[in-house]
């Protein structure tokens, strides 16, 4: 019965929003929020799909492709907004996942799962490696900062390229590190699965169908953006740090809590920390790249806000993950942190 529903909430949802799109019948901020209804159906589907094809593939693959798939979303949101040169919305986008994932999903996570089991534990190994993956993200993140007023334009993206193609170099060496030469030492014990929504070809046919959807969706999301944000006075840090980022999270919420419900609160750990990961070491530089093809370069430099809210994230979620151990009121810790951050950013 669920699934009836859900399914059609899908299609209504992806329906409403390509009539809202093409017929220009309805007001900025319905057609807004048609699309982010739509968008956060489109992602339930694809994290279920994405789930579906774990169970597959394995634990460690079927975390990885959690967190790829379930920042697709973010990936082709910025993409759009990068074609139109929108940088700003696209650094706020980056930083809101960022901290969306460290802050958000895994403090959902946390707090839904401790409440069902009074201590979780996962691979202690991992979270340590993982700590200093998040640092290594900072670090990459506040150098170009710093050296910002030094340098001409040129030079700043000259600097930006280099560090994109420095990270996305660390980031593959990091996947063949923890998924081929010490997988075993990562991985956590083997959990049950239970059984898959679909069958393994129509796994694969519904996460690509899913990616496809969630592409078409963004597109309109980000063509209604500009006028609403205009028109309501929201700033683009806001925006794009948070009405983005948490649209475009709903698929590693949907997955992440619900893992983290079943005791399994390694993999909703890897797939909330492995999407921030992913964002910074990965999405980011790959969009610096991208933007080469549409004739201007865009900077890595974040703003002093951007920096302090994602290295105030990282921070406290290196804390508390890095004992291999979590309960509900680290959830806590976690949401109140993203909720001091969001009232911060919508007042600036």
């Amino acid at each position: 019965m669920k699934r009836h529903l859900f399914s059609i909430g899908l299609i209504a949802s992806f329906l409403l929003s390509a009539v809202s799109h093409y017929s220009g019948i309805f007001p900025s901020a319905v057609q807004l929020a048609l699309s982010c209804i739509a968008i956060i159906f489109v992602a339930g589907f694809l994290g279920k799909a994405t789930e579906s094809v774990a169970h597959y593939a394995g634990e460690r693959v079927g975390g990885f492709l959690n967190a790829t798939f379930g920042n697709a979303a973010e990936l082709i949101i910025a993409f759009f907004l990068v074609k139109e040169g929108k940088f700003e919305i696209v650094k706020a986008s980056i930083t809101g996942s960022i901290i969306g994932n460290l802050l958000l999903v895994l403090g959902l996570s946390l707090l839904i799962g401790g409440l069902k089991y009074k201590e979780q534990n996962f691979n202690i190994k991992l979270a340590s490696h993982n700590g200093s993956l998040m640092l290594l993200a900072v670090i990459a993140l506040f150098v170009p900062a710093a050296f910002a007023s030094s340098l001409t334009t040129l030079k700043m993206s000259t600097l930006s390229i280099t560090v994109a193609v420095v990270l996305i170099a660390a980031y593959l060496l990091w996947l063949y590190f923890s998924m081929v030469t010490h997988k075993n030492e990562l991985a956590d014990e083997a959990v049950e699965h239970g059984e898959p929504a679909w069958s393994k070809g129509l796994s694969i046919f519904f996460l690509v169908l899913a990616t496809a959807m969630v592409a078409v969706q963004s597109e309109w999301l980000v063509g209604t953006l500009e006028v609403f944000t205009h028109q309501f006075g929201l700033s683009e840090l806001f925006v794009g740090a948070f009405v983005i980022a948490i649209i475009g999270n709903a698929a590693e919420h949907s997955a992440a809590v619900m893992l983290a419900r079943k005791n399994k609160i390694g993999a909703a750990v890897e797939i909330a920390v492995g999407s921030s990961l992913q964002i910074a070491l990965f999405v980011a530089p790959v969009l610096v790249l991208i933007s080469l093809f549409f004739g201007k370069t865009m900077d890595i430099v974040f703003t002093t806000f951007e920096l302090v809210a994602i290295g105030v994230a990282a921070i406290i979620a290196k804390s508390i993950s890095q004992d291999g151990s979590t309960n509900w009121y680290e959830g806590v810790l976690l949401l109140v942190v993203y909720c001091i951050l969001g009232i911060a950013f919508f007042l600036v």
